[in-house]
C-alpha cells in the first residue's frame, strides 16, 4: 500500500494546483463567478432596456464580481442618476460605478 502511496505522491499537488487554477483572485473571476457576472448584466440591460425613461443603446452595461459598471453618453443628469437607481434594484448587484457622461 505505501508503494502504492509513493507512487501516486505527485498526483495531490496537481490537484491542489488545478484547483486553484479555478479559484478567483482580485483581477481574474473564477468560472461560477463569471456566470454569475453575466446573469448580473442581462438582468441590468433589460432593467434599463424596459424603463421607457432611458435610451438602453446609450448606455454599456458591464459586470465584475457583482460591481456593476455603467458607462456611455446620454443627455442629461437625470438620466444618469436613474440608470444608477434602476441598476442598484437589480437582484445579485453589489454597487454600481458611474462612468456615463452628459452629451456635449
Amino acid at each position: 500500500m505505501s508503494k502504492l502511496l509513493n507512487r501516486f505522491s505527485f498526483l495531490l499537488p496537481l490537484v491542489l494546483i488545478s484547483f486553484m487554477g479555478c479559484a478567483s483572485t482580485r483581477t481574474h473571476e473564477s468560472p461560477g463567478e463569471y456566470v454569475d457576472d453575466s446573469a448580473i448584466t442581462l438582468k441590468v440591460k433589460a432593467a434599463i432596456m424596459g424603463d421607457e425613461t432611458l435610451k438602453s443603446s446609450e448606455i454599456n452595461v458591464e459586470t465584475f464580481k457583482g460591481v456593476v459598471q455603467l458607462s456611455g453618453f446620454v443627455n442629461s443628469q437625470t438620466d444618469i442618476n436613474h440608470a444608477v437607481v434602476v441598476a442598484n434594484n437589480v437582484s445579485g448587484v453589489i454597487s454600481v460605478k458611474n462612468d456615463m457622461q452628459l452629451k456635449p
